[in-house]
């Protein structure tokens, strides 16, 4: 699948890895926050010491930065775009031609998952489809 980045979300990812040393894979923007997808293993990096890296990121656009690792399958990508959520068991599942993701999670963290206004959830949803070519994510 083919991603096309705005012109605002190329700039974001170039300030980005100028800054923090880490690999843009993809770009998210929102109103008042901006996702960005970080290679897989470049966390820490992405992050710096003490966070100072993405706090210096988020000074220099002015906004929100939230960061989401990659992965190379569609189970740890799942996992990892439900973070800081703890997700016990990801399921896959082909129905009517969707392909569906199944995320077990505590009910304790079932908030996490699913953010402020839905925002979390709909963020992994969205970089799923670009990235693993899922359709939805469930709670369970």
């Amino acid at each position: 699948m083919r991603i096309t980045l705005s012109d605002d979300a190329r700039r974001y990812i170039a300030r980005f890895e100028d800054e923090t040393g880490a690999t843009a894979r993809d770009c998210l923007v929102y109103d008042e926050r901006v996702v960005i997808l970080v290679a897989a293993g470049e966390m820490g990096t992405a992050i710096g010491p003490g966070g100072e890296h993405v706090r210096a990121v988020e000074e220099s656009i002015g906004r929100d930065v939230e960061l989401v690792e990659d992965a190379d399958t569609p189970v740890a990508f799942v996992e990892s775009a439900l973070a800081p959520a703890a997700v016990r068991h990801v399921t896959l599942s082909e129905q009517g031609g969707e392909r569906i993701a199944y995320a077990e999670v505590p009910d304790a963290d079932r908030g996490v998952a699913i953010g402020t206004e839905g925002k979390n959830i709909e963020t992994a949803r969205t970089l799923a489809e670009r990235h693993h070519e899922i359709d939805d994510i469930q709670l369970t």
